[in-house]
């Protein structure tokens, strides 16, 4: 079967960024088919090499240098070490941007424009460059020149007031996801920015500045809770494994563990009472509807938490299959790669890696039916590539690169 080269192929990017917002996505870019080029610092590189362990491990099992956070946001790259600081490392970074289609940075706000590596110094000698940077509170306002970490946005940005078990339970209070989602929902929307200025730079010709905030992102991903807030003049409160717009829609304790019922419907409704052998509540017409049932939550929860109760998870999970109701178990992440329809999809990848020969990688989730997601590598050493790129790209001889690393 022949298929036809990644999406991206032939789009170059510069890729300025740390962490985790910027790096998940170049690391899109990248398996897209788009040569990135990461600038990094020499001797320390990306802040996440560094947050370990974990640590990827070689072939005998030991671990190296190569911290599994970094490893998880930077396959598909080239690592390029340069001191941007450094007046010649400052203008070796422009001029491979002239080379490139995409920059994306996520330094403070005003932080490159004394290296001449902001966006109105990179407009002036590449008009078609998009430049997106990615920083907690955008360019403007009155954060702007604040750092923004994810852990702070999940607080400031809504999140944690809607995450977490109810406050008049036991453990009740606010949560954060079990993941950075704001810096990773970042990293996604930065990516269909760069996507769509791609696109408008064809008929345009012209690239332009894309200003990508944490904050922003995540008070847009609240979502429905956003709707439920602006048409209510109510903020909506922490509701644990429940529901705010469905019920019933949670955890439910079996007789040997838990499981996630998710009832979107009235007729899954009357199916899940009949599976649980209480058809009467879905005749009952407190409970019919599911508006009824979210008024009537407190007094349905209890009962259906009864039923529950009476019958092993795994009696449950195949029952309610079965009867066409939504439910799942809730695995641990171990239990994630086992579980047979996550290796049907080829969630889990080894690809080839310098220090350890293979390293393992989460796939993407996205699947072209003709120009497939393009793996190369696993994430680069730091500085892997410096020489390859200086001596390919911008042309370097071996002593001018020998009097750089000196």
């Amino acid at each position: 079967m022949s298929f036809r080269p990644a999406p991206l192929t032939g789009i170059r990017v510069l890729d300025l960024t740390r962490v985790l917002a910027g790096p998940w996505c170049t690391q899109n870019l990248a398996d897209l088919g788009a040569e990135v080029i990461k600038i990094e610092r020499p001797g320390a590189g990306d802040d996440t090499r560094s947050w370990g362990p974990p640590y990827v491990k070689d072939a005998n099992g030991q671990d190296t240098t190569e911290a599994a956070y970094y490893a998880s946001a930077n396959r598909n790259k080239q690592s390029v070490a340069i001191d941007i600081a450094s007046e010649r490392g400052a203008d070796l970074v422009r001029k491979l941007a002239l080379q490139c289609d995409i920059l994306v940075e996520n330094f403070k706000v005003g932080g490159l424009r004394k290296y001449g590596l902001d966006y109105e110094s990179m407009k002036a000698i590449n008009p078609a460059l998009i430049y997106c940077s990615i920083t907690g509170f955008g360019q403007t306002g009155p954060y702007a020149s604040r750092p923004g970490y994810d852990f702070m946005i999940q607080g400031m940005g809504g999140l944690m007031s809607i995450t977490g078990e109810r406050d008049d339970l036991p453990g009740g209070g606010p949560q954060k996801a079990g993941v950075a989602v704001a810096d990773l929902m970042t990293g996604m929307y930065s990516t269909v920015g760069i996507l769509a200025a791609l696109h408008e730079r064809s008929r345009s010709g012209l690239g332009q500045h894309i200003d990508m905030a944490l904050l922003d992102c995540q008070v847009a991903m609240l979502a429905n809770q956003n709707l439920n807030y602006m048409t209510s003049g109510v903020a909506p409160k922490r509701a644990g494994n429940a529901h705010q717009n469905l019920v019933p829609y949670q955890v439910f304790g079996a007789a040997d563990g838990h499981l996630i019922v998710a009832v979107g419907n009235d007729s899954q409704f009357r199916a899940y009472c009949q599976v649980i052998g209480r058809p009467g509540l879905s005749e009952d017409i407190r409970f019919s509807t599911n508006p009824n049932r979210v008024i009537n939550r407190d007094i349905l929860i209890p009962m259906l938490v009864d039923a529950m109760k009476t019958q092993a998870r795994d009696h449950w999970l195949q029952a309610l299959e079965r009867a066409g109701v939504p439910a799942g178990p809730i695995n641990t992440i171990d239990q994630v790669y086992d579980n047979p329809q996550v290796q049907a999809r080829g969630m889990r990848l080894d690809l080839p890696h310098s220090a350890a020969g293979k390293a393992p990688v989460a796939a993407s989730p996205l699947r072209f039916s003709d120009s497939p997601v393009n793996y190369r590598h696993a994430a680069p050493l730091l500085g892997e590539h410096t020489e390859q790129v200086l001596r390919e790209r911008l042309g370097l001889s071996d002593d001018e690169i020998r009097q750089l690393t000196q």
